[in-house]
């Protein structure tokens, strides 16, 4: 295996902004890095458990995976838009009457399952790298440990810019909301745009 362009492509990809990184941003940013670590922990397990099944079924999935696409984009695309609707209208930590909160476990679980980045990520991964290489199970099964926890640092990252930046996020809410809400929806049109 090529480990220089494996690990080009699993950091990369884990640290671009994709849902998971811009929810993560977000909740620390109006909750602190402590009170939002249930979304990221959230987070790790669903992509453990997506990574998963990409491994176990990976040559399945990737000839699925055309007549598949579109329903998941589509799927992915309304969830993320949702998500993207929900920070565009949350109001400053503190104000407003109701804020839906998105801070838990099962959403960042949840948004593992319509997130196209991180299945195709996943399916790309084990099908490009790790699957013809080895065939092991406690080698995939470590590669999947690996690659989950990538994720993961890469959600706490971006959290802890959240958290630093929290007084200037609560300072300028509306501003920061919108342009989170519209990376987010950025995102979803750029899925969409795949179809």
């Amino acid at each position: 295996m090529n480990f220089t362009a494996f690990f080009s492509y699993v950091i990369l990809t884990a640290i671009t902004p994709g849902p998971n990184n811009i929810m993560s941003m977000s909740n620390a940013s109006r909750y602190g890095f402590r009170r939002s670590l249930p979304f990221k922990f959230g987070v790790f397990a669903g992509f453990f458990v997506v990574m998963s099944a990409s491994a176990l079924f990976s040559s399945l999935l990737y000839n699925v995976m055309p007549s598949v696409k579109p329903f998941l984009l589509c799927v992915g695309a309304a969830y993320i838009l949702w998500l993207a609707w929900t920070v565009w209208r949350d109001a400053p930590h503190g104000e407003g009457e109701r804020q839906v909160n998105t801070n838990t476990f099962l959403s960042g679980m949840t948004l593992q399952f319509v997130n196209v980045k991180v299945i195709l990520y996943c399916i790309t991964t084990m099908s490009s790298f790790i699957l013809p290489h080895y065939h092991g199970l406690p080698v995939i099964a470590a590669f999947v440990v690996f690659l989950a926890f990538v994720g993961f640092a890469c959600t706490l990252c971006w959290a802890a810019f959240g958290a630093l930046f929290e007084k200037l996020f609560k300072r300028y809410s509306r501003p920061v909301n919108t342009v989170m809400a519209l990376l987010l929806v950025y995102c979803a049109v750029s899925m969409l745009l795949e179809i």
